[in-house]
């Protein structure tokens, strides 16, 4: 056996092994979820309504937390870790801007029952949205959807069967394929990913006005990801950059409440609210 020979095996073994653990280790990677909830919305003084809804023979949990004077309601998809216990300061901030707010778990998050997937985070908006507009017989031009990292990708897919009044992606990506290619050793094993999440091919069949928010500090999802969203978007689309890191960027940027202002008011009229709770 020849020295090159040796190699070449070693190479290919390695790769081999690489793919076999991220096809066997992805959904721990993807779906940080806790199931513990050490908090709720009393902690703020909100009232507050619990939704359980039924999904594919499991139960999806959310939180509806309706502002007196709303000028409308925000479908609140979070991102890939913990679970709504650590989204409060999120929903404060939607608060805020003058909306109710209905946020929810994914599979296998907090009170969310089954396992976390992609078609799983597919059924789990669609159940939110029918809640909003069939069981509370809310007004889709009422409705912005809200996504932020991994929950661009869910409100991306929504976004494309229904009308709402605005949708908003913050921190998403192209793929987790392209995500991932950005990983020296997941590069070439990017065809070993199951949950691909291709928002993508999704935007350019977004009918309502799309705001998409990325920073070029973004160390999780490189901002190339946004910038490419945008591109592929139709009209009426707005980019606005924010500084700051993945987790932080909404909390540091001066411009982040304007820029949401400037895209909220001629869609869903003025902010009813003075910015406190």
């Amino acid at each position: 056996m020849t020295v090159a020979f040796s190699m070449l095996m070693v190479i290919v073994g390695a790769y081999v092994l690489i793919a076999f653990l991220l096809y066997l280790f992805q959904d721990r990677i993807l779906f940080p979820a806790s199931r513990h909830m050490d908090r709720d919305p009393s902690v703020y003084g909100w009232d507050y309504e619990e939704v359980r809804l039924p999904v594919n023979g499991e139960e999806t949990f959310g939180w509806y937390i309706p502002l007196q004077e709303h000028r409308g309601v925000v479908l609140f998809s979070h991102g890939n870790a913990g679970n709504l216990a650590g989204r409060l300061e999120s929903i404060s901030l939607l608060r805020s801007f003058g909306f109710s707010v209905l946020a929810y778990d994914y599979g296998g998050y907090g009170f969310s029952t089954g396992r976390p997937s992609e078609q799983r985070c597919y059924a789990d908006i669609q159940a939110m949205w029918d809640y909003l507009t069939q069981t509370r017989g809310i007004e889709a031009r009422e409705i912005l959807l809200f996504g932020r990292s991994l929950g661009g990708a869910p409100t991306a897919e929504l976004a494309r069967h229904v009308e709402a009044g605005g949708v908003i992606l913050e921190s998403a990506f192209l793929s987790v394929a392209d995500v991932a290619r950005h990983n020296p050793l997941l590069r070439t094993v990017t065809w070993a990913i199951r949950h691909r999440f291709e928002n993508k091919h999704k935007v350019a069949t977004i009918g309502s006005p799309l705001l998409i928010i990325h920073g070029p500090a973004d160390e999780v999802i490189p901002f190339e990801n946004g910038v490419g969203l945008f591109e592929r978007a139709t009209e009426p689309k707005s980019f606005l950059e924010i500084c700051g890191a993945h987790n932080n960027g909404f909390a540091t940027s001066e411009n982040y409440r304007p820029g949401w202002e400037a895209f909220l008011t001629p869609l869903f009229g003025s902010n009813p609210v003075d910015g406190r709770d």
